[in-house]
């Protein structure tokens, strides 16, 4: 599995168990926020413990707009 696959099957799996939604409902390309049904602080809850999973650090400005997994494991895969 290439490396940013894996990053973005990791960040689907710690989503789908932090607000426990089965993970056969969460794909790549949707709206994360519809999908697992969070407002903005409980993004901000996901995004801390993923950077402690990755241990990477994501500035906000980076991830205005991302609302998909492919595109925010993009972004973390790119500090890694």
């Amino acid at each position: 599995m290439p490396r940013s696959e894996q990053t973005l099957d990791e960040i689907m799996n710690l989503a789908s168990a932090h607000f426990k939604v089965p993970r056969e409902k969460l794909t790549p390309d949707e709206d994360f926020f519809k999908t697992l049904r969070i407002d903005s602080l409980q993004a901000l809850d996901l995004l801390t413990k993923l950077e402690n999973h990755f241990h990477v650090e994501l500035p906000d400005y980076e991830l205005q707009g991302v609302s998909d997994f492919r595109t925010l494991a993009g972004r973390i895969q790119s500090r890694l």
